[in-house]
């Protein structure tokens, strides 16, 4: 690492820390926007970074390393903030860009006194930091936000989307996300009863969710059916309400499917897997409200290093 970039990554850990102590300090309320905006449904952990003004650990995130064209948004109230174009590797720990969309974002001063807030223009959600003078890129400057602060909507208008439902969610988002085709992979949950429920809910087996996985994906590149057989091989079907060491209503098989035409592929292979002499528990339900999962839970084989401990790919089709 060069000398500049270390001298960020030290600077940036110990920012971390006094952001934590100026957070103490900043009042509980929801950040102001107008009075008619929609603003989205916030998990624990987007609550303590949008609207507390908290920091996720460096290193962490999911759109750290992310490099797919498309437009970053606010995750509370759906504004574009950044473009994809924009995105560089600074080497600090967070999301980098060194510019912001026409009037996207706000600078304010900082409660530590030694930093430049930036917040969504639309809503105020608290989005990081903004540094000058490092010399990364020609603008010179360097958004530095929290991923948690952000979704992203793929360049791409023909993107699909398919839900599966198979053992910890884990593994399966860890084999899909290393699909060529697959756009995005997100852990979740679906199929319950509870509004925006939490890992610790789901773990009690009473909320009816299952861990499931968001798919984005190009059908140019990658077909449903493709990504279908796919999650046949990368767990044991016929493993009911659990998953190798998981046991539990929370890990059981499913498709959650979007339209008929998912129904009917799902449907076909399950027969052919039957034909085989398997017997497939695999529940058909149509998709209903995917909640994602906190944000320690999503890439995190890639962020541990680990690998899957129960889902490896048998060949099936």
């Amino acid at each position: 690492m060069s000398p500049v970039r270390l001298l960020v990554v030290l600077s940036s850990v110990a920012l971390v820390v006094l952001a934590t102590i100026a957070a103490w300090s900043t009042e509980n309320k929801q950040p102001k926007g107008d009075a008619h905006m929609s603003l989205r449904d916030l998990t624990p952990e987007e609550k303590r970074v949008i609207i507390h003004k908290g920091t996720e650990p460096p290193f962490s995130g999911k759109y750290l390393a992310h490099k797919a064209d498309g437009t970053y948004q606010c995750r509370q109230c759906g504004s574009p903030l950044f473009a994809s174009g924009a995105k560089f590797d600074s080497g600090c720990g967070w999301p980098a860009f060194d510019d912001a969309l026409p009037g996207a974002v706000r600078e304010l001063p900082d409660p530590d006194g030694a930093r430049t807030e930036i917040v969504c223009a639309k809503c105020s959600a608290h989005l990081g930091h903004v540094f000058r003078g490092e010399g990364f890129t020609p603008t010179d400057t360097r958004h530095c936000v929290n991923s948690v602060s952000l979704e992203f909507a793929p360049k791409s208008s023909d993107t699909e989307v398919a839900y599966f439902a198979g053992g910890c969610f884990w593994g399966v988002e860890y084999h899909f996300e290393r699909t060529p085709g697959v756009i995005s992979a997100d852990s979740g949950y679906m199929g319950g009863k509870v509004q925006q429920p939490t890992y610790k809910q789901v773990c009690t087996g009473s909320t009816g969710h299952a861990e499931a996985v968001r798919v984005t994906f190009d059908p140019k590149v990658v077909s449903f059916e493709t990504l279908a057989k796919l999650f046949f091989e990368i767990h044991d079907p016929t493993q009911e309400d659990r998953q190798g060491p998981d046991v539990g209503e929370q890990y059981r098989s499913a498709v959650f499917f979007v339209n008929d035409e998912q129904k009917r592929i799902a449907a076909d292979l399950i027969k052919q897997l039957m034909s085989q002499g398997l017997y497939v528990v695999t529940e058909l339900n149509p998709a209903g409200t995917f909640w994602p999962a906190e944000e320690y839970h999503q890439d995190y084989y890639t962020k541990t290093g680990k690998d899957p401990y129960c889902h490896s790919r048998v060949k099936r089709f």
